[in-house]
């Protein structure tokens, strides 16, 4: 890889001007016409952003981002927690599709974390639940142990020594944001 299809800062302003759109419409479209997929399935996908975002079926990144086919690389799982198997799929997206931007994007009303701060859930959800608790430890507030739960998910990020040699040599950037549910807006951290 010699450098990124897009920087950071691109990626972000796309981000941004993508959810706006969102947030402004009443509704959307996108092309998912026959040449649209043969295009795609010819030349492969160029993702200007990776999204780690939660599994929450009303968090939906490329209608949020107004974003299309090929356009970002999307790893959902419940509370947007992060281990090998996410790290693996943002290495990918990193060094093999040219990606120079990484968001993890929590919202406000997360199951998952009231799941943590509220119940003792066991069975699988424990491992996810148990992740979050290690971030937020003792925070009371909602929204604000959503917003602590992404700067977790983000320092797990930024750990990567792979991560951390992007960063370093070709700009890549790992920043937070939250959803809200209510209005539609991202606000990055």
């Amino acid at each position: 890889m010699d450098s990124y299809i897009y920087t950071a800062d691109e990626a972000k302003a796309r981000l941004i001007e993508g959810n706006k759109k969102y947030v402004d419409a009443k509704k959307l479209s996108f092309d998912v016409s026959e040449e649209m997929l043969i295009n795609f399935s010819k030349h492969g996908q160029k993702p200007y952003a990776v999204i780690i975002t939660c599994s929450d079926s009303r968090v939906i990144p490329e209608m949020i981002f107004s974003a299309g086919i090929g356009e970002l690389f999307v790893i959902r799982v419940a509370g947007n927690v992060i281990d090998s198997h996410q790290l693996g799929s943002i290495e990918y997206a990193v060094e093999h599709l040219g990606t120079g931007l990484v968001v993890v994007l929590g919202h406000d009303h997360c199951g998952a974390v009231d799941a943590a701060m509220n119940h003792d859930p066991d069975g699988y959800i424990k491992y996810i639940t148990d992740e979050i608790l290690k971030a937020i430890g003792n925070e009371k507030n909602e929204f604000n142990a959503c917003c602590i739960n992404v700067r977790h998910s983000c320092e797990i990020i930024e750990k990567s020594l792979k991560i951390q040699k992007d960063e370093e040599k070709y700009g890549l950037r790992v920043m937070g944001a939250i959803y809200h549910l209510d209005s539609g807006k991202v606000e990055f951290l």
